[in-house]
């Protein structure tokens, strides 16, 4: 007879110690039982099939145990045989179900016999399953026994929803919680039970059962005792099993996840077709799939997830997992995890549930369609893998420079005011950058050799460079010589003329170009020279330049440079191997050391307040200036003390000097004083 009970009967509990997953009431109770420490009432709550009526039953077998009250009673006396998990029940154990003795006249009669002694044992017990299915009015008839009752009375309650029994009842009673079983302690239950009733399981099987049975230990005997009844020689399998309890396969959901990964939609549809024709549900493959989901997220985020016990698969599935959530993404994983959980709401009561299905693999596919900030992650996750596959992977991080070896560098490409006074202060450069016309080989090869080491130099550059401003004076008259006359055998020192600024204007126009130092720069300054400054950022790192795309400045402060954007891109701009290229591109650009931070923000470019651009480059010195005296032109005239410059041909250097500073940086003679 015993080989026919089920098996959540054959395996019922008998002691406390034989309760799983229930610790942190057993222990307690063990604890109460050994100091005598016994209350009159008792309210045990919990799902279903957690233990609740069979720990009812071990502490009523406990209180009248022989050698009781203790918390492991002897099984070997009378009350211990009568009040075992197959035995016959003892005369003074009443066991009462609320559902169909929920009335006042039920209350009554219990209230009557409660009085009576136990016939042989030390308590008499009642155990009242389904207490909540108990009206008001019955409790209230069972309130004053419940709350001064006979010395030997002891009352157990039990209920899945302990919020509906009446307050004044469930105050008087000692309430301990039950809860589901971890699913790593049921399936060491689950593997000791097929152990024992010597049958061949599958290693993939037992995870089904567990996951279907829902962490309560009698659903999950139920599940295991219909694939044992309907095994075959070789034990249980998983196609059995699968079929057997309408679970979605694995390979389907394989196929999804594989198919999702390389953007296959024909491979994505095509697993839904399958699904549907295989008669499975299709909210059930969506649930299914959840879990999937679920499942890699905790692989992405904790590589030993199945040693630790997160997740519950077998060990050959493990690795195809973590494959996949490689290929994912955690930002896909989770934005796919979300739609799922949202298309699943929309299913309940839905009469196309393939349609939904299908609605949610779409909304899968398509990121861009969306512009909330799973979505914006998604394309940037996309973006970094598509970068890495093709080669263009990131650059190491470009090291700030130092402001010498900064200004080392020739400011190409950048539109730079210049003045063409020798003592001109030096600007901050705010310009944005523009192109700059070619300049001819012959005019380069007359100009001043401004970044040749100062020992290479001309004589005559050298002593202007080294030689502090001075007020520029009238020229005196100078008598043109031809171009191929030698120069003065020992000339004397030059003065400050018109024609010597020219010379010298270059150089202080490099000076110009200069970066400028950290601080000097505000926020509308740095917007100007901001696409320059991502141009340095993307030869550093893609990665961080495509973030850049959605951020603005919004101030600046001394060195500290604030944007904004995106509270997600936010997060990612902040990280230090993004600010670390962002700081050296400013280093590069600007000079100096800086401080970046991204806030939170709609990432919209600001208002501008940059005035309109000029048709030609911004000049020093458009504010009035005192009235001087007209100066001869400077190409008329020629400098007899200048030492000659020796690449000059058959032209004037000088003259030829200010010519290219008018045309190309669009420099002017500024009047005498």
């Amino acid at each position: 007879m015993a080989s026919n009970l089920a098996l959540y009967r054959k395996y019922r509990s008998a002691t406390f110690s034989e309760v799983i997953g229930q610790e942190h009431v057993t222990e307690p109770l063990r604890a109460a039982l050994n100091a005598q420490r016994i209350n009159h009432a008792y309210l045990f709550s919990g799902p279903r099939g957690c233990g609740k009526t069979s720990s009812a039953r071990i502490l009523a077998r406990s209180l009248n145990c022989a050698e009781g009250p203790t918390a492991d009673p002897c099984g070997v006396c009378h009350s211990c045989i009568e009040l075992a998990p197959n035995g016959a029940g003892s005369i003074d154990v009443i066991e009462i179900d609320a559902a169909s003795h929920n009335g006042v006249d039920d209350a009554r009669d219990l209230r009557e016999r409660a009085f009576f002694a136990p016939v042989r044992d030390r308590f008499k017990v009642y155990i009242i399953d389904e207490a909540h299915m108990v009206t008001t009015a019955a409790f209230n008839a069972l309130l004053k026994l419940v709350e001064e009752p006979p010395d030997f009375l002891v009352f157990v309650f039990a209920t899945t929803e302990p919020d509906k029994v009446l307050t004044t009842i469930r105050s008087r009673t000692h309430h301990y919680p039950f809860r589901l079983i971890p699913p790593g302690v049921m399936r060491t239950h689950l593997e000791a039970i097929c152990l024992a009733e010597g049958m061949t399981v599958e290693p993939a099987v037992l995870p089904l059962v567990v996951r279907a049975g829902g962490g309560s230990a009698r659903d999950s005997l139920s599940i295991l005792d219909q694939l044992l009844a309907g095994a075959g020689d070789d034990g249980v399998t998983y196609a059995r099993a699968v079929a057997l309890l309408g679970v979605t396969d694995s390979t389907l959901l394989d196929d999804m996840v594989d198919s999702l990964a390389a953007g296959d939609a024909a491979g994505v549809y095509g697993t839904v077709d399958k699904v549907v024709e295989a008669g499975h549900d299709p909210r059930r493959f969506a649930a299914d799939l959840l879990d999937r989901f679920r499942d890699l997220i905790l692989l992405d985020a904790v590589p030993d997830a199945a040693v630790r016990g997160l997740i519950d698969a077998p060990q050959d599935q493990v690795a195809g997992m973590a494959d996949q959530a490689a290929r994912i993404g955690a930002a896909s994983l989770t934005r796919y995890a979300e739609i799922v959980h949202t298309a699943l709401l929309e299913m309940r009561g839905t009469t196309a549930p393939r349609l939904v299905l299908e609605l949610l693999c779409a909304r899968m596919q398509l990121p861009d369609a969306s512009a909330d900030a799973a979505a914006v992650l998604q394309r940037v996750e996309r973006l970094e893998r598509r970068l890495s596959e093709s080669g263009g992977g990131e650059a190491a991080p470009v090291a700030p420079k130092t402001p010498s070896a900064a200004r080392a560098e020739p400011a190409a490409g950048r539109t730079v005011t210049a003045a063409a006074t020798p003592g001109a202060a030096r600007q901050p450069r705010t310009a944005t950058p523009a192109p700059v016309p070619p300049v001819p080989m012959a005019a380069l090869n007359t100009a001043p050799h401004v970044n040749e080491p100062a020992a290479e130099r001309p004589a005559a550059e050298r002593s202007l460079a080294e030689k502090p401003a001075a007020p520029v004076e009238p020229p005196a008259p100078e008598v043109a010589t031809p171009a191929a006359a030698p120069p003065p055998p020992a000339p004397p020192a030059p003065t400050p003329t018109v024609a010597a600024a020219a010379v010298e204007a270059p150089v202080v126009a490099a000076s110009a170009s200069e970066p400028a130092a950290a601080g000097e720069l505000d926020a509308t300054a740095l917007r100007r020279i901001w696409p320059e400054v991502l141009e340095v950022v993307k030869r550093s790192s893609r990665r961080t330049r495509a973030l850049l795309d959605n951020a603005q400045i919004t101030a600046a402060q001394g060195v500290h440079v604030t944007l904004a954007a995106p509270a997600a891109l936010a997060k990612m701009i902040n990280e230090e191997s993004n600010t670390a290229v962002l700081r050296a591109a400013l280093t590069e650009v600007v000079g100096g050391s800086w401080r970046v931070t991204a806030e939170a923000g709609t990432g919209s470019p600001p208002p501008s307040d940059l005035p309109d651009e000029p048709d030609a480059p911004a000049q020093v010195g458009r504010g009035p200036a005192p009235q001087r005296e007209p100066e001869p032109d400077p190409r008329d005239t020629t400098d007899l003390d200048a030492e000659p410059d020796p690449n000059a041909k058959a032209h004037d250097p000088e003259a030829e000097a200010m010519r290219l500073l008018q045309d190309q940086l669009g420099a002017r003679p500024v009047e005498g004083q």
